[in-house]
C-alpha cells in the first residue's frame, strides 16, 4: 500500500506531467464542466451551491487577507490554518461535482484534489521558507497546515479583512465569475 501511495505522489511531482496539466488546463477544465454539466441533476442544484458558497467565501476572505509573498499571511482565516484557500477552492469545486448527486464523483474527486493539495503545498512552503526564513518556521510551528486549531487564536486577527486586498487579489473577479457560473447552471438545469 505504502508503494502505491508513493508512486501517486511521484505522479503529483512530476515536473513534467505538471508542465502539461498547466499548459493543457483550459481545454481540460472545460471538457471536466462539460461532462459535469451533463451528469448534473436539478434536485441536487441548491446543496451544491451551498457548498460552493461555503468554500468561495473563505476564498474571498483569503484574498482579503493575503499580501502575496510580500507579508506573511498569518491574518483572517491564516491565524487558524497554513492553507485555508485550498480548502476553500476544494470545497467550491466540491459543491460543483456535488450537483451531480453522484456519491463516486465525489469521492474521486476528493481523492485527487487530496493529492494536488498536499503536494502543491508542500512546494509552495518550501518557496515560503526561503521569503520569510524563521517567522515562517515559527508560523509552521503554531499553526496546522489543514485543520483549523481555534484555541489560542487572537479574536481581532481572525477577523482581518482588508477591501484594498480584496480587489488587489481580484477576489471580486473570482466572486463574480462563481455567480456568473452558478447562473449558467441554474439556466441549464432549470
Amino acid at each position: 500500500m505504502e508503494t502505491i501511495i508513493a508512486k501517486i505522489y511521484d505522479l503529483f511531482n512530476n515536473p513534467e506531467l505538471r508542465g502539461k496539466l498547466l499548459t493543457y488546463r483550459w481545454p481540460l477544465t472545460i471538457t471536466i464542466l462539460i461532462i459535469l454539466s451533463l451528469l448534473m441533476k436539478p434536485q441536487y442544484f441548491w446543496l451544491g451551491l451551498l457548498i460552493s458558497l461555503a468554500g468561495e467565501a473563505l476564498q474571498v476572505w483569503c484574498f482579503a487577507a493575503l499580501h502575496k509573498k510580500k507579508e506573511l499571511a498569518n491574518t483572517g482565516p491564516y491565524a487558524a490554518v497554513r492553507n485555508p484557500m485550498y480548502i476553500g477552492r476544494y470545497f467550491l469545486i466540491l459543491g460543483i461535482v456535488a450537483i451531480t448527486g453522484n456519491l463516486f464523483l465525489m469521492i474521486i474527486f476528493s481523492l485527487i484534489y487530496y493529492f494536488y493539495m498536499v503536494n502543491r503545498v508542500q512546494r509552495e512552503e518550501e518557496v515560503l521558507k526561503e521569503i520569510f526564513g524563521e517567522a515562517y518556521q515559527d508560523y509552521c510551528n503554531q499553526t496546522n497546515r489543514f485543520i483549523p486549531a481555534w484555541q489560542g487564536v487572537n479574536k481581532e486577527t481572525i477577523r482581518y479583512f482588508r477591501w484594498d486586498l480584496f480587489f488587489k487579489n481580484n477576489a471580486h473577479l473570482n466572486l463574480l465569475s462563481v455567480i456568473v457560473g452558478y447562473l449558467i447552471v441554474y439556466s441549464w438545469l432549470f
